[in-house]
């Protein structure tokens, strides 16, 4: 009779890697290195276990993959609890880039465009991208030279932090612009995050009331398109025209 395949454990995969504490070291000898960080040589894997009880602390195995395997003496409550506070770190530390959009209508007047503009230069200091999207209702579409005007303007007013990662290009009935932060500001943005956390770390160990994290860093709520009520006027203007043809 054919031998069939093994049955697959869905399990086997979402263990993962699990560190081998103790008894659970199995192999007959292990690379030690002490409680105080000094390298013990290679032991018996009974002898170094022996010797981490005698102190009241673990066995547990740190690089698995050395021939023989690499264990070191400590607590090992401490150590998932330190393990823990890094992920957490490395996290908060994360930069998070985020895509904005800001939207406008090839009607938007001067003093609209340069809020959008005021508003974008906001998020590209914060450390995200910025897209531009005018969109277009009616008979706006057969002048797409507007947009192109429009956002030659807003390019030319942000020049100073943010470059183009996407030229103008047409989306349906819009047209659309992608710009980022400048290297330079981005640097700064990190500074700043790092010089947040450092802050937010000393807090902590002093016992004061903790300051928001880096990535909790206050941005301006996205705009709203505040020409819905012109648009409904514009369609209205439309059909009548076309009522009156």
């Amino acid at each position: 009779m054919a031998l069939g395949h093994p049955r697959f454990d869905p399990r086997q995969q979402q263990r993962g890697y699990q560190i081998r504490v103790n008894h659970r070291i199995r192999v007959p000898e292990v690379r030690v290195i002490g409680a105080d960080g000094n390298m013990l040589g290679v032991l018996q894997t009974h002898e170094a276990l022996r010797m981490a009880q005698e102190q009241g602390l673990d066995l547990v195995e740190v690089n698995p993959k050395a021939d023989p395997p690499v264990c070191k003496i400590l607590d090992f409550g401490k150590y998932k609890y330190e393990e823990k506070k890094k992920q957490a770190q490395a996290r908060r530390n994360q930069s998070v880039v985020e895509i904005k959009e800001i939207k406008l209508r090839p009607k938007t007047d001067d003093h609209d465009i340069a809020f959008k503009v005021k508003a974008a230069r906001r998020f590209l200091e914060a450390g995200h991208k910025v897209k531009f999207t005018v969109r277009f209702r009616g008979r706006e579409i057969t002048h797409p030279e507007k947009a192109h005007e429009q956002l030659d303007i807003i390019l030319k007013a942000l020049e100073d932090v943010a470059n183009i990662e996407t030229r103008p290009m047409m989306e349906a009935r819009a047209m659309s612009i992608t710009v980022a932060p400048k290297p330079a500001l981005l640097q700064k943005v990190a500074q700043m995050r790092a010089a947040q956390e450092k802050a937010r770390q000393q807090a902590e160990k002093e016992g004061k009331p903790l300051p928001p994290p880096p990535s909790s860093m206050a941005l301006p709520d996205e705009d709203d398109d505040d020409d819905d009520d012109e648009d409904d006027e514009d369609d209205e203007d439309e059909n009548e025209d076309e009522a009156s043809n």
